[in-house]
């Protein structure tokens, strides 16, 4: 007897309005969070407000909206009024391009240094293993190599070197003694030896002085803001200068602060998207333009584009059109939309691991479910290799041997252009497969439901992950069922189990294999040193793995550290937005108040009445008397925006009427009796006059106009 409702993406609101009345109402997060931003922040009568009250929420893959998504807050943007020219980026690419090339080659001559000490190290520490020399030149090797990481972290050069545990160890331990230092003075003189420095972990590229001196070298203070607060006190305080002097000098700092942010800005937006954006890896290009690659799917985000002018440096990256800029009109974090609910629950298949941030941030227990049939997946421990070479070529060998059985196989790969490498890696070996990513995803229902018959390979970024079920085909249970493998280990340790999943489903019969390699992120940025003496114990030869369940516990490690640290990350976005909450609560209120009441007038008159009151109070003083106000400030603001003629003299008149009595007003402090007496005047003319003007109008438009009016000056202040 209950009544279901569907959101769509593309339904008019009065459908969508009925959809939500239902008693149950089936869409995705982004449509109801979307919806709560319209409602709430864009519409201007309850007419085209489609939500009702925030009662009961259940999430299916509750982990991956309520967790994974949370970093990624919901925006409805618009054209911007204030946009950075376009041709700023087209300005600074050729520059930004070739300060990149210009640090990489900087960085592979401190690799060449690093080559030449290493030789003098190995003859030294024949002499005295102890020496103070020795020590030295480990000191000297690790800065450069350090210096190397923080300037072009992925050279191949580079990550070469770092497949030696005893280079890698030596790293760690300079990164480690340079943070522990509380000035952070060695830490500061390492950065400026480069010219910029990246943080691969913060997500984060900053220009250092040498760069900022390569990017503008014929103007040393391109990047420093002008102080606008000393420049204009000294313009105002100038006696050599009347008020139209003051106004245009203030308007060429202003103009002068606009221009070097705007510099500033563009520089700064074009040097992440050259350093931390990979095409096919977070972006596609596709029909002349960048595509979001959602990092936690592998899927389009078609429509979606980066803020802050992210999305444009990228698109003069890739030398396509670069699409204006967009301001943001209403935004909300997932959690603080689903924190909008009496009650909240959900389920996932992989909620364990992250029971506590559950808790800590919705106040939800996680109860662990028996499975329905016991589970007979075979988990094999991850095989470690060197270098992904060898890595891939391991994975080829597996996926030849288990297609001459007849098994099916599915292949997880993390980023788009793995998955075409890979593919490029069976073709040559003639093996006939499926390639699941962004760029070929028309075929998705297609290949899922072959995946799982005889002989099928399938290789699949994260798109091919939750939920999906695949099938089993005729006589495959009899071979050992699907066989899944991954290419390398994920940033979390859910994203993993949820491709493991994939096989032995409900009782069947299948098995998992990870492959890793010491190349691969999450080890290089994240992996421990227990990895790493593993590693010099064992003293890897070219292509051989390692497989023990010591290391299988030492990359789970790895990864519980990035969980850890975009747990932080989740934590700090939602503190951030829980303060712009507050706000949002109040004034969504306040909309929501003006949407719904029959009549706003008095509101209206009532914030006239308001900033009058604060107009008065700047333009005069309560210690003065009427005649030293600034009265052709207050009568050009009060005749510019509403119709009353008011004249100096009968201000000064009213003023001198006042009583003599100061009077005190709990929201504008202390009124002398003569601005009380103007402030007074003013207002009652304004209504007058308004009222007068209300009474030839249609009182159903008035209403409308009213409403709007204050509901543009909310929009545009807030």
């Amino acid at each position: 007897g209950l009544t279901v409702g569907c959101i769509l993406h593309d339904q008019p609101p009065q459908e969508r309005r009925a959809q939500y009345a239902c008693d149950i109402t089936y869409g995705t997060n982004a449509e109801f969070g979307f919806d709560y931003l319209r409602d709430n922040g864009m519409a201007v009568t309850a007419s085209e407000q489609v939500q009702r009250g925030y009662n009961f929420a259940i999430v299916d893959e509750v982990d991956s909206i309520l967790i994974d998504e949370a970093r990624v807050p919901l925006i409805i943007s618009g054209p911007s009024v204030i946009a950075f020219d376009n041709k700023l980026y087209e300005q600074f690419k050729p520059r930004i391009a070739n300060l990149v090339e210009v640090q990489r080659r900087h960085c592979a001559g401190y690799l060449e240094q690093v080559r030449k000490l290493q030789k003098r190290l190995e003859e030294e520490k024949q002499k005295d293993a102890h020496s103070e020399t020795v020590a030295e030149l480990r000191q000297e090797i690790g800065l450069l190599l350090y210096r190397t990481k923080i300037g072009a972290p992925k050279m191949p050069a580079f990550l070469s070197m770092m497949e030696d545990p005893d280079n890698m160890r030596l790293v760690n331990d300079t990164e480690l003694e340079l943070h522990s230092d509380q000035t952070k003075k060695a830490l500061y003189a390492q950065k400026e030896e480069l010219y910029f420095a990246v943080d691969e972990k913060g997500h984060d590229a900053d220009l250092t002085e040498k760069g900022r001196n390569y990017m503008q070298p014929d103007d040393p203070d391109a990047f420093v803001l002008p102080d606008t607060i000393t420049a204009f006190h000294d313009i105002d305080v100038n006696p050599e200068y009347d008020a139209a002097k003051k106004m245009q000098l203030k308007g060429a700092i202003q103009q002068e602060f606009e221009n070097k942010s705007a510099q500033i800005h563009v520089i700064s937006q074009l040097l992440k998207a050259y350093c931390l954006f990979e095409k096919d890896v977070q972006y596609v290009v596709q029909n002349n333009k960048v595509i979001i690659v959602d990092e936690h799917t592998g899927r389009l985000m078609t429509g979606r584009r980066w803020s802050d002018g992210l999305h444009q440096a990228v698109e003069a990256k890739e030398g396509v059109e670069i699409e204006r800029e967009t301001q943001t009109l209403a935004t909300i974090t997932i959690q603080n939309y689903f924190r909008l609910y009496k009650k909240l629950a959900g389920m996932t298949g992989t909620a364990e691991t992250e029971a506590n941030e559950f808790f800590d941030i919705y106040k939800l227990k996680v109860l662990v479910i028996p499975t329905n049939r016991t589970v007979a997946r075979k988990d094999a421990n991850d095989s470690v290799y060197k270098t992904q070479r060898e890595k891939y070529n391991a994975v080829v060998n597996e996926i030849v041997e288990l297609h001459r059985i007849g098994r099916p196989i599915l292949v997880g790969t993390r980023s788009v252009e793995s998955s075409e490498f890979l593919s490029h890696l069976l073709r040559k070996v003639n093996i006939p497969h499926s390639v699941l990513n962004a760029k070929h995803h028309q075929q998705e229902a297609e290949i899922v439901a072959r995946a799982g018959q005889r002989g099928a390979v399938t290789i699949a970024t994260n798109m091919a992950g939750r939920g999906t079920d695949i099938k089993l085909g005729e006589g495959v249970a009899e071979l050992g069922g699907l066989h899944v493998i991954g290419t390398e280990r994920h940033e979390s340790r859910r994203i993993d189990r949820q491709l493991r999943g994939r096989c032995a489903r409900q009782g069947d019969p299948g098995s998992s294999h990870f492959f890793i390699s010491l190349e691969d992120d999450v080890m290089r940025l994240f992996g421990s040193d227990r990895i790493i003496k593993v590693m010099e114990k064992v003293g890897l030869e070219e292509g051989q793995e390692l497989n023990h369940p010591l290391l299988n516990r030492s990359i789970q490690t790895a990864q519980k550290r990035v969980e850890q640290h975009h747990y932080q990350i989740r934590k700090r976005t939602l503190e951030y937005d829980d303060v712009m909450n507050k706000q949002r609560e109040i004034v969504y209120g306040f909309r929501n108040e003006i949407i719904h009441s029959e009549d706003v007038q008095d509101r209206l008159l009532d914030v006239m009445e308001e900033v009058l009151i604060l107009k008065v109070q700047e333009c005069s003083d309560p210690d003065q008397d009427a005649d030293l106000w600034n009265m052709k400030a207050l009568l050009d603001w009060v005749n510019l925006h509403f119709p009353l003629s008011q004249t100096p003299e009968k201000i000064l008149e009213v003023a001198r009427a006042g009583t003599e009595k100061p009077i005190k007003d709990s929201l504008y402090g202390e009124l002398s009796a003569q601005q009380f007496a103007v402030a007074e005047h003013l207002v009652d003319a304004i209504r007058d006059a308004y009222m007068l003007k209300a009474s030839f109008e249609n009182p159903a438009a008035l209403r409308s106009v009213e409403r709007y009016t204050i509901l543009s000056a909310i929009d545009r202040l807030w």
